[in-house]
């Protein structure tokens, strides 16, 4: 009994370690940084620059945005794929290809990803060459360097998590309550809207925490498919760690950017359990 518990307390203290190796030390040292000035001395100035400038609320505004659009563009995208490999798959096999398939373009960097966009939604890309043979347009649209460019391509990147995530719990579903709410007269819409959806919820709410803090995190994106006209906040931190040298600074930004995001993680899933409580009440 000894011998397994010390296996246990080993077992249990590795992954401990581990994340108080890369990231807890890491943050406290982030953080012990944003509150001095490069003397060393205690100050708060860094974190009232970033509240007195606008340049600074108005990017972190831009960052929320561009990544809200893009989680939600994820969901719609990424959920009808993860409905159909698991309902409409049958084969097990063709539904592990089907998970390869999604999973491929992870396989690649993200800068190689991001410069084959360039590549097609230029102004002599294949995008618009298409638009523009086929008659949908007149002249070639400008896709590219702008807030649409950043969102298609966090889309695209982000895509295959949405995926996995809602598909790992759409497999739990017992298929017997789809057959008992068709052989109850219920169409398969209905079905969908009041037994599936509300199901997959898990997944739906884990998929989009997911896509959303990756998203607000990204920069090598957004600094290629916008050319660094459209500015995140990742840019700022990464110009004031690698350009400026200004790590005080950088890490006050760093820690603004956690402290908000999770802040907005917080309000978010209050909402969703408020909203639960709600239904449960309601149905009682």
């Amino acid at each position: 009994m000894r011998i397994r518990s010390f296996w246990a307390a080993i077992l249990i203290a590795l992954p401990l370690a581990f994340m108080a190796a890369f990231f807890l030390v890491p943050f406290l040292v982030t953080a012990v940084t944003s509150l001095q000035n490069s003397e060393g001395a205690w100050t708060l100035d860094h974190y009232r620059k970033i509240v007195a400038d606008g340049y600074y609320p108005g990017i972190l505004f831009t960052t929320f945005k561009l990544s809200l659009i893009s989680t939600i563009i994820s969901f719609l995208v990424g959920y009808p794929i993860a409905y159909y490999i698991v309902f409409y798959v049958k084969s097990r096999g063709m539904r592990r290809l089907c998970y390869l398939l999604v999973i491929m373009p992870l396989f690649t960097s993200n800068i190689v990803r991001s410069f084959g966009w360039l590549i097609l939604l230029g102004r002599q890309g294949l995008v618009n060459d298409l638009l523009v043979g086929t008659g949908v347009l007149a002249r070639p649209m400008p896709l590219l360097f702008n807030e649409l460019a950043v969102v298609i391509g966090l889309t695209y990147i982000l895509v295959p998590f949405m995926v996995l995530t809602v598909s790992s719990v759409l497999q739990t579903i017992d298929r017997s309550l789809f057959e008992a709410s068709l052989d109850l007269g219920s169409t398969r819409i209905s079905t969908f809207f009041h037994i599936t959806l509300p199901l997959s919820l898990p997944g739906v709410i884990a998929g989009s925490l997911i896509v959303f803090t990756l998203a607000v995190s990204a920069y090598v994106v957004p600094a290629i498919m916008s050319g660094g006209r459209v500015a995140v906040f990742a840019m700022p931190i990464f110009d004031n760690y690698a350009t400026l040298f200004n790590y005080n600074f950088g890490a006050a930004l760093a820690i603004a950017l956690l402290v908000v995001t999770l802040l907005l993680i917080a309000l978010y899933l209050l909402f969703i359990e408020r909203r639960s409580a709600a239904g449960t009440g309601g149905r009682s």
